[in-house]
């Protein structure tokens, strides 16, 4: 060390020492690094026998620790606030060792379980909904652990945040990684707790100084509990907002819309932003008895008339499309410019149709109802365009009637191949897949709905069944879950591969009522492979039926431990949602299995 007086006296912080005649800049060094030393030569001489490398690096070894040791202590930074308090009750102590099991198999990469074996990821989603369907407080110790989970699931942050509670805006802030905690989305925010839209001086301070996410779900709480308040507190702070925080708050409007709600959406039409324009026509159109609704009818009525051809023939539908696109259609929503491949007058066309109140077809019409409607035919080739438009409105207005109409038969198939001539012509139309059951069907109650796929399974088998399952309440009602497991059973018997069906069976497993597990049960055997039927075939099905036995069982068990009910085991009923002792055992098969049975002793 330097007593401040001699040769390296006055030489930086970043000098290299005493074994050079003068002192190394720590730039230099690093640019005789990344050029090399054979094009720059080091600012340091080399010792007998060492290259100019070595020379080098001795340097740099020598100049780190010289500026490492001439650092002064930065000043020590403030402790962070402590967490704030989160008053929901704890997990029961089983639910709480299931959620431990349910994260660590989440972060554990590249371990694999068997083919049978319930895949414990996919059950973090229902596992979260039950959670916070009971209130529960989620565990401290497993906060950075939910929350790496909902970083890499954006799927999971809605019910992952709820369950965090307020203590995940507070980690978040110390960690970069889990900033998406701060910014949230409609619905809850992300661990905020709302004030009571009881105390207006509370909410308007959060809508004024929260977060995004906070004032996303202050503007969902108080329009649920007063929609007049809630629209007040949007139009008080509406002219400042940015544009894409004027179309969120625009659409959480969504659920609560109602008449009192057309004059600020009137006022939206002018609005900058196409988006939020765009938004506020849907939603005025959802809205049969507002003005921008009449307005369409009004341009619909002598555009889409019931004719009465020469010859004799029954009623049909002529249409005549726009051929423009007026200054008021676009006030009004009509995007002028049409998608690649279609059509500006159909384009048009259908915006206004799908614009237009449902019952006012059935009053243009002679009184027809919706079947009757549906069913007429339409000329020039324009049935594609209308009855997609038609079911647009359906589902944005939640016609049950047009609804169920536009559904048809779930004994029809959902493509029909078409002959010849006009209808082949109407079939290479984008229009042409007009029928969409998946949104008609969630316009219908969910008993009627679980129905009618269960039939349409039952006629068409599940190669189509995809979509429409996913829209049906969970669990499946009966006879729903019938008719997927006969179907099952029947793809199975005929040979094919399970992997087929492995979407299907992947919803299966999510989705079927519980109680259907002992029913499995006897499709788990493993029988005899038949000449005609895929090798390896027979040995795959039995493994995939394993695997959805398991994974039933091990969901009625986390229900059961989430209700309490494993904390006392002789308390409460048994049965599908209260699994008995053995049924529990079957669930978790012990430590060779996908999880360590000690968590059920």
């Amino acid at each position: 060390m330097s007593d401040g007086h001699g040769p390296g006296a006055d030489r930086p912080a970043g000098a290299v020492g005493a074994d050079w005649d003068g002192w190394a800049d720590w730039d230099d060094l690093v640019a005789a690094a990344l050029l090399g030393t054979d094009r720059r030569r080091p600012p340091v001489p080399a010792r007998r026998g060492q290259d100019a490398a070595g020379a080098l690096l001795d340097a740099a070894a020598v100049s780190t620790v010289a500026r490492r040791a001439g650092l002064r202590p930065a000043p020590a930074g403030p402790f962070p606030e402590p967490a704030p308090a989160d008053p929901r009750p704890g997990l029961p102590t089983a639910a709480r060792r299931r959620l431990a099991l349910l994260l660590a198999d989440r972060g554990a990469p590249g371990q694999s379980s068997p083919r049978a074996a319930p895949d414990l990821t996919e059950l973090l989603p229902q596992w979260l909904a039950i959670a916070d369907g009971h209130g529960y407080r989620a565990p401290d110790a497993l906060l950075p652990a939910l929350l790496d989970a909902a970083r890499a699931r954006t799927d999971l942050r809605p019910e992952a945040l709820a369950f965090a509670g307020p203590r995940a805006r507070w980690l978040a802030r110390l960690n970069p990684e889990w900033k998406f905690a701060l910014r949230g989305g409609p619905g809850r925010a992300a661990g905020s707790v709302l004030p009571d839209p009881a105390s207006p001086e509370e909410v308007r301070r959060l809508w004024q100084e929260g977060l995004f996410a906070e004032r996303v779900s202050v503007l969902a709480v108080v329009r649920h509990q007063d929609p007049a308040a809630g629209l007040a507190l949007l139009a008080g702070t509406w002219a400042t907002e940015r544009a894409e925080d004027r179309l969120m708050f625009l659409d959480s409007l969504r659920d609560d819309l109602s008449p009192a709600d057309e004059p600020f959406l009137e006022q939206a039409l002018s609005d900058r932003s196409r988006n939020v324009r765009s938004t506020a026509a849907e939603l005025l159109s959802a809205l049969p008895g507002s003005a921008l609704a009449r307005r369409m009818a009004e341009r619909m009525r002598a555009r889409v008339r019931l004719e009465l051809p020469r010859g004799g023939d029954g009623p049909r539908i002529a249409v005549d499309a726009p051929a423009e696109c007026d200054s008021g259609m676009e006030r009004d929503g009509v995007v002028a410019n049409p998608p690649a491949g279609r059509g500006e007058r159909s384009w048009w066309l259908g915006q206004m149709v799908e614009a237009t109140p449902l019952e006012c077809w059935t009053e243009w019409f002679g009184g027809r109802d919706a079947a009757a409607v549906v069913a007429l035919p339409v000329a020039d080739g324009w049935q594609p365009d209308l009855h997609a438009a038609w079911c647009r409105a359906a589902v944005r207005q939640r016609n049950t009637e047009w609804s169920r109409a536009l559904l048809g038969a779930p004994t029809v198939p959902l493509t029909t191949p078409p002959a010849s001539g006009e209808a082949a012509l109407a079939a290479a139309s984008p229009a042409a897949s007009w029928r969409d059951p998946a949104k008609l069907l969630a316009a219908l109650p969910p008993e009627e709905r679980a129905a009618w796929v269960a039939e349409f399974i039952a006629a068409h088998g599940l190669s189509d069944a995809f979509r429409l399952l996913g829209v049906c309440a969970v669990p499946w009602a009966e006879p729903l879950g019938r008719s997927v497991v006969d179907a099952l059973d029947i793809a199975r018997d005929a040979g094919s591969y399970p992997w087929s069906f492995s979407g299907v069976m992947g919803l299966a497993e999510r989705c079927l009522d519980p109680a259907q597990a002992d029913r499995l049960e006897v499709l788990t055997a493993l029988p005899d492979e038949s000449a005609d039927s895929s090798p390896g075939a027979v040995g795959y099905w039995s493994e995939a039926f394993q695997r959805l036995v398991g994974t039933l069982r091990l969901r009625a068990t986390m229900r059961y431990e989430l209700d309490g009910l494993a904390e006392t085991p002789d308390a409460g009923p048994t049965g599908p949602t209260a699994p008995t002792a053995p049924e529990r055992q079957r669930a978790v098969p012990g430590p060779e299995g996908w999880e360590g049975a000690e968590d059920e002793r």
